[in-house]
């Protein structure tokens, strides 16, 4: 007898709640260009339903959300010719505009490791759980990718410059930090994330009376006790400047976000700061997507990436050699090129309903 291969996300109607649940739990559920086409056309088909008042976005087990996109796939593609890599992330903004301008109520439940795509789909949702589970992060800038899936806006709205410190070092940040800086819209105690799933779908419509009765007391967000450096020492758009005031500052704090930094790709640091600078003028999420899926058909073509990929996730032996090496070396002409715009025949669009 066969076994046959389980989906990769299952999508489905419980009741009148349109419920897409993520089925990759070997790989912390993260997307690939399947599971992005199902989930938008799971999406389109309940958009226009009547017996369909609420989506739930969640993962079917295992211990995260939503690792991210499936970037081995990703740097393989980059390393020959790019158009897998480029159909990918079509098809991902494309989920993540989708999501965006919904006409229905959305929820996600950011419960365990919520990084790169999975920030991309969780944070258009109306409601976002956060629990003490919660590992959220952009850590692009490790592999020589940069913040993308919307991470401009969400990162260059957030108090201060949280979004630039957050983007540039890959912070993870925990539930309450994510309350703290409104990646969440409730804290809710892993153990009553079922409970609380229970009862939205035995009356999606009753849903802020069921948040309301499933949110618990909210620990501290550490991130917070250093609100006044990261607005100090980060406070510039350029790179350079940055690393300069963090040196000058000499404080252990100061000395480990420097250590840290040390392991990012320069370029994907500027790429990151210039992101943000450009998508805080820009209200017009398709606009950001577009902009966002330029730079990263132009940076996957940059040896950074399949560089960090190597270091990363392949050889694992966590010493990229980036290229230029330091911030110095990458000229603001090669952060310019990132940012062309492309060709109108190979530039991103939404899907023609969103």
């Amino acid at each position: 007898m066969t076994e046959t291969t389980p989906p990769e996300v299952f999508t489905f109607v419980e009741g009148r709640t349109g419920r897409i649940r993520l089925n990759r739990p070997k790989a912390i559920h993260a997307l690939t260009h399947g599971v992005c086409t199902a989930m938008i056309e799971a999406l389109v088909a309940w958009a226009d339903d009547d017996a369909v008042d609420l989506v739930m976005i969640d993962h079917a087990e295992g211990r995260g959300f939503c690792a991210g996109g499936d970037i081995r796939l990703i740097a393989e593609s980059a390393a020959v010719d790019g158009v897998a890599a480029r159909a990918f992330f079509h098809e991902e903004y494309r989920l993540n505009h989708l999501l965006f301008s919904y006409g229905k109520p959305t929820i996600a439940f950011m419960d365990g490791i919520t990084m790169g795509g999975g920030v991309g789909i969780s944070q258009p949702c109306t409601f976002r759980i956060v629990t003490d589970r919660t590992v959220y992060a952009m850590p692009e800038t490790g592999i020589g990718l940069f913040t993308d899936v919307g991470g401009g806006r969400y990162l260059s709205r957030m108090p201060g410059r949280m979004g630039q410190y957050v983007g540039l070092t890959g912070a993870r940040l925990n539930g309450a930090e994510c309350l703290a800086l409104s990646l969440g819209t409730h804290y809710v105690a892993s153990e009553g994330v079922e409970a609380l799933k229970t009862a939205i779908l035995a009356n999606p419509k009753a849903i802020d009376a069921a948040l309301r009765s499933a949110v618990t007391t909210v620990p501290e967000a550490p991130i917070l006790d250093h609100r006044a450096e990261i607005d100090r020492l980060f406070a510039s758009d350029r790179y350079e400047d940055i690393l300069a005031a963090l040196t000058a500052d000499g404080s252990d704090w100061a000395h480990a976000t420097l250590k840290t930094l040390s392991g990012k790709s320069p370029l994907s640091c500027k790429v990151v700061l210039r992101l943000q600078a450009e998508a805080a003028r820009i209200d017009d999420f398709a606009a950001e997507m577009a902009m966002e899926y330029a730079v990263g058909a132009h940076i996957i073509r940059h040896p950074d990436f399949v560089e960090g990929v190597r270091a990363l996730i392949v050889d694992k032996d966590n010493a990229p050699r980036w290229n230029p090496a330091t911030a110095e070396g990458v000229a603001d002409e090669t952060v310019d090129a990132v940012f062309a715009p492309l060709p109108p025949a190979e530039a991103w669009s939404p899907l023609p309903q969103a």
